[in-house]
């Protein structure tokens, strides 16, 4: 009797691996990580860009509203995406290529190698900028130009479509809409800022008029800024057709609705005032969701989340994250089911480089109301990356002098910058007053400052100890 009870259990025990086994199987996971965007899409609210698939996507997810970069420096970036650790945690304090030659620490554990360990097939396509390629070892790297975004997703058809009992993880970064790094004389006559002068397989080009775009209040209203952002425009609505197009690939694989999908960027848009700072302009990303085992579609969820939360989603999803979990990043993927879920209401960031020239170290934290930025090298001048500084929409403000508002402040609050800047982001969301001075908001400060202290020390921040000395 007890040998019969044993078999039937032994049975029973394998029929359920078995079964988990078959469920795993499907969770297939596809990042989509743009390179130098803000939440600039039709299901943010943008009426004049043209991103259907993407609106598309969140019509079938989740579209979060309060997702942000840790660095909004590209290689730093895409360092805490694949490690849910901050870059002074990971040490990629900077940009990987030429001399620049940051890269992270050997003994991280990052996220394709850890699903790879788990049992699943892992690639990249297109933009990668992380080293050292054995901490974020992918098992194939796949051919395809990162401008050309239907090209790329052509080119994921085999690995989608291989015949295999294991998941995939699709690693999948465009090159768009990032500056091309070629400088037009006359922005509205000559559109090659962003990618735009050459033909791409499989895309039909959407060109947007400037006088119809819409300048966020960090940027200037110029009729430079306005040319400058419609070609980033443009490069968006490339994307979107690559978007587009992968998923089409997925669903004729099968596989679609056994697919996460997230959709974000390294960081905000390639523009003074965006990328490399961390003012909201540099720190914001489009965030969407779908999670096909989730029954809440076409929602909103209003959790402060950061990329470094990536790991820990995507392991959770796999079923892979273990219970002490040695990432800084949380998994956010049961706050999907809410709107305002608890728990999330605070947010930090870690900057240190961008260029090797570009030390310029900050620290952010950020609740649902303030902000706070400790410029720890605030006697130093702003530095600016190379394509940066060379922006028409930059240097037409810059040459009309220092006092020339760039913004909400004066070319020369921006270059020099105090110690700290407290924001109220209730009644200043563009974050124009600075109420680190204020003796109104002393407390305040104090707290801010406090909880600022408290994210160095969990994380192990090296830069804690500034508040000592210098």
């Amino acid at each position: 009797m007890m040998r019969k009870l044993l078999i039937g259990l032994g049975l029973l025990l394998c029929a359920t691996q078995t079964a988990q086994t078959t469920w795993a199987a499907t969770k297939n996971v596809v990042l989509f990580v743009t390179d130098d965007q803000s939440p600039d899409a039709g299901c943010y609210g943008n009426k004049v860009i043209q991103t259907p698939n993407l609106d598309q996507l969140a019509s079938q997810g989740v579209r979060l509203t309060h997702a942000f970069c840790t660095t909004a420096s590209c290689s730093a970036s895409r360092s805490v995406i694949l490690s849910g650790l901050y870059n002074h945690a990971n040490g990629h304090y900077g940009h990987q290529h030429a001399y620049h030659h940051f890269s992270s620490f050997d003994n991280v554990k990052s996220l394709p190698v850890l699903l790879a360990a788990g049992g699943y097939r892992t690639a990249r396509m297109g933009k990668y900028h992380v080293a050292p390629e054995e901490v974020y070892k992918f098992q194939k790297a796949l051919p395809g130009n990162a401008r050309s975004p239907v090209e790329m997703a052509d080119n994921c058809q085999e690995f989608i479509s291989e015949n295999s009992t294991k998941p995939f993880f699709l690693y999948f970064c465009t090159a768009d809409p990032h500056r091309s790094g070629k400088y037009a004389e006359d922005t509205a006559e000559k559109p090659n800022l962003f990618g735009n002068e050459r033909e791409y397989p499989g895309i039909t080009e959407v060109k947007y008029n400037p006088k119809d775009v819409i300048v966020p209040p960090f940027l200037p209203d110029t009729p430079t800024c306005r040319a400058e952002i419609a070609q980033y425009y443009q490069s968006i609505s490339r994307i979107d057709q690559g978007l587009g197009r992968l998923i089409q690939v997925l669903k004729d694989a099968g596989v679609y609705e056994d697919t996460l999908i997230i959709y974000t960027s390294d960081h905000g848009m390639a523009f003074p005032g965006g990328k490399t700072t961390l003012y909201e302009g540099g720190m914001r990303v489009p965030f969407v969701v779908r999670n096909p085992y989730l029954e809440r579609k076409n929602e909103v969820c209003n959790a402060l989340v950061t990329l470094c939360d990536l790991t820990s989603t995507i392991l959770d999803f796999a079923g892979l994250l273990p219970a002490q979990s040695p990432h800084q990043g949380r998994s956010f993927l049961n706050a999907l089911d809410q709107t305002d879920p608890t728990g999330w209401d605070e947010v930090q960031a870690s900057h240190t480089f961008h260029e090797i020239t570009m030390y310029y170290p900050m620290r952010v934290v950020r609740n649902r109301r303030y902000k706070l930025i400790w410029n720890i090298a605030h006697p130093l001048p702003f530095p600016f990356a190379s394509d940066l500084w060379a922006a028409p929409t930059w240097q037409a403000a810059f040459q009309q002098g220092p006092k020339t508002m760039y913004g909400q402040r004066t070319v020369e609050q921006y270059i020099h910058r105090p110690k700290f800047e407290l924001f109220d982001l209730q009644n200043d969301p563009n974050e124009a007053k600075n109420l680190a001075d204020d003796p109104n908001y002393a407390s305040i400060l104090k707290e801010m400052q406090g909880k600022l202290q408290t994210f160095q020390k969990k994380t192990k921040d090296p830069w804690i100890s500034k508040w000592e000395y210098e």
